[in-house]
């Protein structure tokens, strides 16, 4: 009996080994006709192509700039002096012709006055020397009352009074001249950006009194728009071409700007060409020392091809584009150009009117069937 109970359990363990083979084959077999027909819809799913064609691209480069003022000078006392009087201060607009400081110079004055004086006094020898010689001249028109030595004599003298009274009223003028320059004024119309002096300071072209200067003037209104130009983006850039520009402390805000000057050769450093731009700030929003950035337009060859930047795969092999070829794709690789927010420039082995796959990955393989494109423009 015992015997014959092991035969039977040997017999159920057999049968349900066999039942679970055929379960697991069958499900098997359910998961490969699953991945088949998912192979198959995905090499039917549609693919979108368009048909290449050639294009201008245009799009932009930013580039770091700064707004400096238009005119900007440092003003010294010309005399040494002292400063009487300041007529202006940090952050006064100030016009042209406009007196800022009242400087004064004791000893300047009693020159002037010893000046005068000179002068006053050759004014009187001339005029003397200048009757002596007239009465003279019209004494010696009768006959043998005046020698021609003695009218040459008084003649000489005039000559040398007046020399003597040009001289004094030379250094009289001179004197005066630089008196004047006791009067500080604004050589153009600006605001004052720095003053580093004040009542009763000594100043002077030399000396302690010398290291900086009384006040600092720029202009305001008309900003300088400084920008290092690259060797490779000079070509876009010509006289009155159009630019415009953001500063950080107005984010929201495009200005802009005309090229105005160009230094016509590249910085030795940096290679790159200084470009100038004039800025009309009469808002004066903007300031000087102000860092821009700078939209530089740029505008490709209209005889290249352009085409959407998802077009171009890059993949660890290289850059490619794929093309469909009686419904197969073909990968050509290619090299890119300028590239805009869009589109980007290729070049290779491709012409006008080659079907192009609109989204290009790495799963569509080199020379896989394309079952279904769907062609449109772009």
């Amino acid at each position: 009996m015992r015997h014959i109970h092991q035969i039977a359990m040997t017999v159920l363990v057999a049968g349900a080994a066999t039942v679970l083979q055929s379960c697991g084959s069958s499900r098997a077999e359910e998961e490969e006709g699953k991945k088949a027909a998912a192979e198959a819809s995905a090499t039917a799913a549609v693919v979108d192509a368009f048909p290449l064609k050639k294009e201008q691209l245009v799009s932009s480069i930013q580039i770091p700039g700064e707004l400096v003022a238009f005119q900007q000078v440092d003003i010294y006392a010309k005399v040494s002096s002292f400063v009487k009087k300041l007529h202006v201060d940090v952050g006064t607009e100030v016009r042209e012709g406009q007196l800022l400081a009242t400087m004064e110079a004791p000893e300047l004055t009693s020159q002037l006055v010893t000046s005068e004086s000179r002068l006053k006094s050759f004014e009187a020898i001339y005029q003397a020397s200048k009757a002596n010689y007239e009465r003279l001249l019209e004494t010696s028109k009768t006959p043998g009352t005046v020698s021609q030595n003695d009218l040459d004599v008084a003649l000489a003298k005039q000559r040398s009074d007046l020399a003597q009274l040009d001289a004094a009223r030379s250094a009289s003028r001179e004197i005066t001249d630089t008196r004047n320059y006791l009067e500080i004024r604004a050589p153009f119309s600006g605001i004052i950006s720095a003053r580093n002096v004040s009542t009763g300071a000594y100043v002077g072209p030399s000396g302690k009194g010398s290291e900086f200067p009384l006040f600092t003037l720029v202009e305001q209104r008309k900003l300088r728009l400084v920008v290092s130009v690259p060797e490779q983006y000079t070509s876009y850039l010509k006289n009155q071409s159009q630019v415009t520009f953001k500063v950080k402390s107005l984010p929201n805000q495009d200005f802009p700007a005309k090229v105005s000057r160009l230094a016509g050769a590249l910085d030795a450093r940096l290679r790159s060409q200084r470009t100038e731009m004039d800025v009309v700030n009469s808002d004066r929003k903007l300031l000087p020392g102000m860092i821009a950035e700078v939209s530089i337009p740029l505008s490709g060859d209209a005889n290249t091809f352009a085409v959407p930047r998802t077009a171009v795969l890059n993949s660890t092999q290289g850059t490619y584009v794929i093309k469909v070829v009686d419904k197969r794709a073909v990968w050509v690789p290619v090299k890119t150009g300028s590239s805009s927010t869009e589109k980007t420039e290729i070049f290779g082995d491709v012409k006008e009117g080659d079907v192009l796959v609109k989204v290009a990955n790495e799963e569509i393989r080199d020379n896989s069937d394309l079952k279904n494109v769907k062609q449109e423009a772009i």
